[in-house]
């Protein structure tokens, strides 16, 4: 079955994988195209809305990213997001310049009188908080637009011409700290473009395990299976698909929360409800070996990597003849690691190709198109354990990047016990509420030991680092207000059940300036 669809066209904007988020949460499909590859890719998808995203750029700059004429010339409603609507008044006859007063973050917003009318803005409130973030601006608008919203400094804060099915908005919609943005952004998708919202998970299970049935036949196929949710769903998948043809290889490499290992086994170990070939390698002195006197943490990142990749080579050749290769990739890794614009803020996506080291046929990449919570729901509907369907976001380098420092066995422990007391007291806190609030919840270990007092005896120990964040998209992100009678606990606790640590701290720093891991 085609779905209805909304392409986005990126032009090297940051939030351009959240626009399309944002579409599917209307119930409609959509997928994010580099704008020198968007012309082909509306011939194939034939969607029934385009959306401009944002960019660094300035239209007026001969280097600057464009798009053919010919895709305002389609009679596709056109969306435009803050370059994206600077390009559109460019390309049409409009005037962009360089800004009097730059206009960040939070800024209040002002419908015009003709809004009362459009489409898109019609029932949004008169006056709203939107997000900005520009240095030029609309300083004319194409014949044909009217302007639909304004704010104190900025004439133009978002435009239409309905007659042609062009709307733009200066400000970014698609961010949650644009009050109206959301409603803004379901007008456009389902009013503009008349979409109906025929996108939804409850069938992708189904034909996602018919496609791989149908494309791996009677082969056989080889999982790297960390236990996250996004390896955990495609082997299952891959499960139901072909059963035992499916090998998962899961490498233990020592930097895993506690326990993690072994309900890992538990869950798809020879006595775990999934028909497949499961193989666990215990190869955790192999990697603190390879780490040791290592501090920097995107050195660590490539070495734990790089280890992994020859582990798994040497596990895949004991194995023999494998025809297919399957990664847990999600849309995410693939518009980071497709379109090419963005700048590196961390190595770790298994996306760009086949590897060298085995004579596979094809890497099937069963949750490609998928995001995050998208994967989530399909874990549940293929009935996978709440427990790790739910689980917070790890990171592939695992506790690797969650001790400061060079990483050692003794680090390691401290670390893992640590996480494990607060996760379990925030886990408890008010029947589970507090859990449900948050978006990632962890402890990290710092590389700073001050002298503490325990007993009759001075120590020199550790400090203890806490981590909460409240998100929506892992995007940008506050620290979360943990109830003190729980951090306190929490605090109690690992001084007195850990061993080597003498001090605890919670880090209220914000995504920005900070990242939501600790390294």
């Amino acid at each position: 079955m085609e779905h209805q669809s909304v392409l986005v066209v990126d032009f090297g904007g940051q939030y351009n994988q959240l626009i399309a988020r944002r579409v599917r949460e209307c119930g409609v499909y959509s997928e994010v195209v580099s704008h020198a590859d968007a012309m082909k890719k509306i011939s194939e998808m034939k969607p029934q809305g385009i959306i401009f995203t944002g960019g660094p750029n300035s239209v007026y700059d001969d280097a600057s990213p464009k798009c053919e004429p010919e895709m305002l010339e389609l009679g596709i409603p056109v969306l435009g997001i803050c370059y994206g609507a600077q390009l559109m008044a460019y390309m049409l006859g409009g005037s962009v310049e360089t800004a009097p007063v730059s206009e960040y973050g939070k800024t209040e917003t002002t419908t015009t009188a003709v809004a009362e009318a459009s489409l898109m803005m019609g029932d949004v409130r008169k006056v709203s908080n939107t997000w900005m973030s520009h240095t030029d601006y609309i300083a004319k608008v194409p014949e044909g637009f009217v302007i639909t919203a304004e704010t104190p400094v900025c004439p133009v804060a978002a435009m239409e011409d309905p007659e042609r099915k062009f709307y733009a908005t200066q400000f970014h919609p698609e961010v949650l700290h644009s009050e109206e943005g959301t409603k803004i952004i379901s007008n456009f998708v389902k009013k503009a473009c008349g979409c109906t919202g025929d996108w939804e998970m409850a069938s992708f299970a189904e034909a996602a395990i018919r496609q791989i049935r149908e494309k791996v036949g009677n082969g056989k196929a080889l999982c790297a299976l960390s236990g996250g949710v996004d390896s955990s769903v495609a082997a299952v998948l891959m499960s139901k698909a072909i059963g035992k043809n499916l090998t998962c290889v899961f490498v233990d490499q020592g930097l895993l929360r506690k326990n993690e290992g072994d309900e890992v086994e538990a869950v798809f170990g020879p006595d775990g409800p999934y028909d497949l070939n499961f193989i666990r390698v215990n190869a955790q002195e192999r990697f603190y070996n390879a780490l040791k006197g290592v501090e920097e943490p995107e050195a660590k990142r490539k070495i734990i990597g790089e280890e992994f990749i020859r582990v798994f080579e040497e596990e895949a050749k004991k194995i023999g003849a494998v025809d297919f290769l399957v990664q847990g990739t999600i849309y995410p890794d693939v518009i980071e690691s497709g379109l090419g614009k963005s700048a590196t803020i961390k190595s770790h996506h298994n996306v760009g190709g086949l590897p060298d080291y085995v004579d596979f046929k094809e890497i099937i990449e069963p949750l490609r198109m998928l995001f995050k919570d998208e994967v989530r729901e399909t874990g549940r509907q293929l009935g996978i354990p709440e427990k790790l369907v739910s689980r917070q976001p790890f990171p592939g380098p695992g506790l690797g990047i969650r001790i400061i420092g060079e990483v050692t066995a003794e680090k390691v422990k401290i670390v893992q016990d640590a996480d494990a007391i607060y996760r379990e007291e925030v886990d408890s806190y008010n029947d589970g509420e507090l859990k449900k609030s948050l978006g990632q919840y962890f402890a990290a270990l710092t590389n700073m030991r001050s002298v503490g007092v325990m007993g009759d005896f001075r120590t020199y120990d550790y400090a203890i680092a806490l981590r909460a964040v409240n998100t929506s998209d892992f995007m940008t992100a506050d620290a979360a207000q943990i109830p003190w009678e729980v951090l306190q606990k929490v605090m109690n606790r690992i001084i007195n059940e850990v061993k080597g640590v003498n001090r605890v701290m919670y880090d209220l720093t914000s995504k920005p300036p900070g990242t939501i891991e600790f390294e």
